[in-house]
């Protein structure tokens, strides 16, 4: 004798099943329902702004009259600082007539030289010549560098004696 077999089988989506609870299955939602917003809110056409320019525009496009013609390049400047107390001497000048660039820097190196950068620039990049005016001049007491003084020469460096402190 052969029975008739009662089976029931419930197909259910991977992502349903994986989202069993329903605190997940709203979060799913918003997660859901903001990226749909974000999708309609993207432009179907794009943003079709004009570009700038064009008649009585502020900004022109080259096609046409400039507001302000090209003219080429030409100025010159100098400057200097010499302030004998704090003993900074530097200073820089540059002069440039269209596309020919020339001028030069200077200071005043601690060791008493003075280091002088003349240069040119032109198509090809800037050109310096390096030069080294007078002699380096060291202080009395050894091969001591900067920051470090020597028996009896500390002109300028603080004070490690303390006195009693007053009532």
């Amino acid at each position: 004798m052969t029975r008739p077999i009662n089976a029931s089988f419930h197909l259910q989506s991977p992502v349903l099943i994986a989202l069993s609870t329903e605190a997940e299955m709203k979060q799913v939602s918003v997660v859901f329902a903001f990226v749909l917003a974000v999708a309609l809110a993207i432009p179907q056409e794009g943003y079709n702004y004009p570009a700038p320019g064009g008649q009585g525009s502020q900004f022109p496009t080259g096609t046409g009259q400039a507001q302000y013609p090209s003219v080429p390049a030409q100025y010159a400047f100098q400057w200097d600082v010499n302030h004998e107390p704090s003993g900074n001497f530097y200073g820089h000048k540059e002069e440039r007539e269209e596309a020919n660039t020339q001028g030069s820097y200077y200071v005043q190196l601690p060791d008493g030289r003075r280091l002088l950068v003349e240069y040119y620039v032109d198509a090809t990049g800037y050109h310096p010549t390096v030069t080294f005016e007078g002699e380096a001049q060291y202080p009395s007491g050894g091969n001591q560098g900067y920051g470090q003084s020597g028996q009896g020469s500390n002109q300028g460096s603080p004070s490690q004696l303390y006195g009693a402190p007053s009532k």
